[in-house]
């Protein structure tokens, strides 16, 4: 096998309180291979939008990396000084924020951004770095780009903001693409276009995506593979196709069903009851155990660990744990 563009292994994320320590994650572990696109999905909350600031060093003080490590390309960044992690951002991870106005200087051209990015991470001439500052804003769909390029952020519509955060992330040709909610705020046909977008630039480029959403109906149609949070710990992990059509953990499953399908008959969606547990108030244990329907004891006390179940999939649930079903059995 080769080996994973980005690794993450046993990422712990702690915020120091006066009232304790609050861990936001909890032991998660992915890989991403190389031109692979990963969806992570789950509900507000999950920590998603964590793992994501994690990996690209910008986790909001008083927020640390308490354990665990992240590897680029078998290179550990997540204990690199701000210097040098301010090189590894834009030059090799690029970043898409669910926001583009936070992404974007409002007192700077779009053009001063995108040739000031170029020529921090390449060795070109101001002229080139416009020239492809300008070429990367045809590509990502800005109308009359040449002339476009000069304007201010305020000028562009929500849509084309996020088609120019796209392109800033891009200038510098990076390996690995983070895009963090990148159609929230945008209307159901421009959310399509922009999905659409990050994948095809990306295949062009080789480059890798980790695509972090909460809508199931994005991860299905752009994902390769899906990894699923919940209370900052990972629930599971699978080939899309496989985890969207045949879910293992109870969670992925009432995700699934919470989806309006066309030759669906019943008149009210699956729900799942309850919700997510804050972080001084996780139970022990599953974290998903109250709100689980097929919780059983052991759920309550021992937390469950992620079990290979082939094919490249992992379900942390005991019920795929073939002593608990002995002992259920016995």
């Amino acid at each position: 096998m080769t080996a994973p563009l980005l690794s993450v292994r046993d990422l712990v994320v702690e915020f120091p309180t006066r009232r304790g320590t609050l861990r936001a994650l909890d032991g998660v572990s992915f890989d991403i291979g190389a031109g692979e696109v990963l969806g992570m999905v789950g509900e507000s909350g999950a920590g998603k939008s964590l793992t994501g600031a994690s990996i690209i060093g910008l986790l909001e003080p008083p927020g640390r990396i308490a354990g665990g490590e992240i590897r680029l390309k078998g290179e550990r960044i997540d204990n690199l000084s701000p210097e040098a992690m301010r090189r590894v951002r834009g030059r090799r991870i690029g970043m898409v924020f669910q926001d583009p106005l936070t992404s974007l200087n409002p007192l700077y051209t779009v053009s001063r951004q995108l040739t000031q990015t170029i020529l921090t991470h390449m060795s070109v001439s101001e002229a080139e770095a416009r020239k492809r500052a300008v070429a990367l804003l045809d590509r990502v769909g800005i109308p009359a780009a040449a002339r476009r390029i000069d304007d201010y952020p305020h000028q562009f519509s929500g849509g084309m903001r996020q088609r120019v955060v796209i392109a800033l992330a891009l200038c510098a040709e990076p390996e690995l693409v983070i895009a963090d909610e990148p159609t929230t705020a945008l209307d159901v046909s421009v959310q399509a276009q922009i999905i659409d977008l990050i994948k095809e630039i990306c295949a062009e480029r080789g480059a890798s995506v980790l695509l972090i959403t909460h809508d199931m109906g994005v991860i299905a149609e752009t994902a390769d593979r899906v990894a699923v949070l919940y209370a900052g710990r990972l629930a599971e992990v699978g080939p899309v196709r496989q985890v969207i059509t045949a879910a293992d953990h109870p969670y992925t499953k009432g995700l699934m069903g919470s989806i309006p399908t066309l030759t669906q008959e019943s008149d009210r969606l699956v729900q799942i009851p309850g919700a997510m547990p804050r972080l001084d108030a996780i139970p022990p244990g599953c974290a998903f155990n109250p709100r689980c329907p097929e919780v059983f004891d052991r759920c309550r006390v021992d937390r469950p660990v992620p079990l290979d179940r082939g094919e490249g999939r992992k379900v942390a649930c005991w019920l795929y744990d073939t002593r608990t079903k002995e002992a259920v059995n016995d």
